[in-house]
């Protein structure tokens, strides 16, 4: 069984300014659940000019009660993410997706940044949702009696719930994605990309992993 997510919003800052935000977003208030980023791979196409980044995300956070039931060891997660930018068409298209426990629940997001007049980058959002857990044992049951912890639930329910929850959690975690963003792009509009890469890595970095732990607010350097 598969679901999806689609949404369209908008940002009030030029595509180039998005683009080099949407690089930059961790950390920011809104990204408590992201413990590290590391760059796998970049390179540059010869043909079509556009730059190819590949990125690993480790990520923790707690499962909701409905899901946790069934998978309660799960307390962290790597994302892979997979982006093209197209300076020739000012396009950014990404698309991430969960390494581990995909039998769960697979989530691929696509995403793609475009122009949108001369101060506004559109973009848009899909996400598909698909939960496997408990497929093999319903084809291996099947004409026999339902044991164990799934003979309450059906196989189908099972993963209805999961792909439930998994899509009202994407749906939060895109307007809390979009929130960081935002102070990302106030963040390079006042101080500029040199700044907001020293305050990433040197006087202003602790400042930031205290907002990461819930212990206070960015103040100005």
């Amino acid at each position: 069984m598969v679901k999806f997510y689609e949404n369209t919003f908008s940002y009030d800052y030029q595509w180039p300014a998005v683009t080099l935000a949407y690089f930059l977003r961790y950390p920011n208030p809104y990204s408590t659940h992201v413990v590290s980023t590391d760059t796998l791979h970049t390179r540059i196409d010869p043909t079509t000019g556009n730059l190819h980044i590949t990125r690993l995300h480790l990520k923790r956070g707690k499962l909701p009660a409905s899901v946790a039931r069934f998978i309660p060891k799960i307390k962290e997660s790597y994302i892979l993410e997979k982006s093209i930018v197209d300076t020739r068409r000012q396009t950014l298209s990404t698309e991430t997706r969960n390494l581990d426990w995909d039998g769960v629940l697979s989530v691929v997001e696509n995403q793609v940044y475009s122009p949108a007049g001369a101060d506004r980058t559109d973009v848009k959002t899909v996400v598909r949702f698909e939960s496997k857990l408990g497929s093999a044992r319903r084809h291996a049951e099947e004409g026999t009696e339902r044991r164990g912890w799934l003979g309450g639930w059906g196989a189908g329910s099972v993963q209805r719930s999961i792909e439930l929850v998994g899509r009202s959690r994407m749906r939060d975690g895109l307007n809390r994605s979009r929130e960081g963003m935002k102070i990302v792009l106030e963040q390079l509009r006042e101080r500029g990309f040199v700044g907001v890469v020293k305050e990433q890595r040197q006087g202003g970095w602790e400042r930031w992993r205290k907002v990461w732990r819930g212990e206070g607010k960015v103040e100005e350097a």
